[in-house]
């Protein structure tokens, strides 16, 4: 399973975002948008957002921390 977050060092969103999925073992990669510039012009391409977090599970986008969309996806539910 490929997870990759799109987020900034500043959303409590996305520090949510992460600690739930350190929590569940899913290992995942970090991108910081504020500072990649083509990784954040991509985020806005896959989801049609500025703003974060962006989660993207194997091609399926979340936007914002949905614990329970994340849940269903990473087949924890």
């Amino acid at each position: 399973m490929d997870v990759t977050v799109y987020s900034t060092p500043t959303c409590s969103w996305c520090r949510a975002t992460k600690e739930f999925l350190a929590e569940n073992e899913v290992p995942f990669r970090d991108i910081d948008v504020s500072r990649d510039r083509m990784s954040a012009l991509e985020m806005v391409q896959k989801s049609g957002q500025m703003g974060v977090p962006v989660i993207d599970v194997d091609g399926e986008i979340v936007v914002g921390f949905d614990r329970r969309r994340l849940s269903q996806l990473l087949g924890l539910a």
